[in-house]
């Protein structure tokens, strides 16, 4: 029974956890992720708010320098979760999507309604990709296409999306964690995978399937916290995170 339930994952199969059943990732004492039922009630009931047409910047495309080096730290806004962060010699980005829809499909889906705070082209030598889950507004396989053509980062997010990108992304370099790992990306820098209060989905059939995660950036540039999406939860990973890694300078 065992064996036929943790092959039902097609992402993932290791042991049980405090967060996964064998079969399914989940949050300690959280709520699990809202029914389909209750997304088409938002969206049919009048609760749902209209979606722009454009909602332009005020602010040009930024062009980043290429390096910002030793405990300097300068970060750059894309959109949404989508961040440049540089600091002690290291370019990372969080869930980058440069892509014109959050979506399964190119003609259908929320529509990117301002540019990219940083054209494409204008991005700086990307060495580390920090991706969080697998929703179509955080791991846009287009753009990691992109990203391994031009710039060839390594990859860091939580167990199970490696499977996603591995088959749509052949060759990226992608290292996989679970909520308490570690791992050195450069002499003096390490990337924590910590827990958020989230879920996760690529369709109807992979709920919860791969697991998802925030991420502390240690460097000479003191300690950067990136939660990707979460739900507050009562604090408690914030607590946590507080008691474990001290004082952040930038979340």
């Amino acid at each position: 029974m065992a064996a036929r339930t943790r092959a039902a994952n097609r992402y993932y199969s290791g042991p049980l956890s405090d967060h996964f059943d064998g079969s399914l990732f989940f949050n300690p004492e959280g709520r699990p992720p809202a029914r389909f039922t209750d997304l088409l009630k938002w969206q049919l009931s009048g609760g749902r708010s209209k979606w722009p047409a454009a909602w332009p910047s005020p602010y040009p495309q930024a062009k980043p320098e290429q390096r910002i080096e030793g405990a300097a730290l300068r970060l750059t806004m894309v959109g949404h979760a989508s961040l440049l962060i540089q600091t002690a010699g290291l370019n990372i980005l969080t869930d980058p999507v440069w892509s014109e829809r959050a979506s399964p499909f190119g003609f259908a889906g929320p529509k990117r309604v301002n540019a990219p705070g940083i054209a494409f082209c204008d991005l700086p030598p990307i060495d580390l990709v920090l991706l969080s889950h697998n929703h179509y507004d955080h791991l846009d396989l287009a753009t990691l296409k992109r990203l391994k053509q031009s710039h060839d980062p390594m990859v860091i997010t939580p167990l199970g999306n490696d499977a996603i990108i591995g088959t749509a992304v052949p060759g990226m370099r992608v290292s996989a964690h679970d909520w308490g790992d570690s791992v050195e990306v450069a002499s003096d820098g390490i990337i924590h995978i910590e827990p958020v209060h989230h879920w996760s989905a690529r369709g109807g059939r992979d709920r919860r399937m791969a697991l998802w995660a925030g991420f502390v950036i240690d460097t000479a540039g003191g300690k950067v916290y990136f939660a990707g999406d979460t739900g507050f939860h009562g604090g408690t990973n914030y607590r946590r995170m507080a008691e474990k890694h001290g004082w952040f300078r930038l979340a």
